[in-house]
């Protein structure tokens, strides 16, 4: 299991470093700040999520065979 904390760490900083590339502020009205930080932060939780457990899926997929 620690081998899937460590996949986790490594994803949430390639899932940060390319959602900071991301203008997320122009998708909301104009003063709604907070409800883009909050949207921008379960982005980032949801695709860590997913990305790690996907990853770690095809390995242990893999390693079956």
């Amino acid at each position: 299991m620690s081998g899937k904390y460590f996949l986790y760490l490594i994803i949430t900083i390639i899932v940060i470093w390319s959602l900071d590339s991301i203008n997320i502020n122009s998708i909301f009205k104009k003063n709604k700040i907070w409800q883009a930080r909050v949207f921008n932060f379960f982005l980032a939780i949801s695709l860590i999520y997913l990305v790690t457990n996907f990853i770690y899926d095809i390995y242990q997929s893999a390693l079956i065979f």
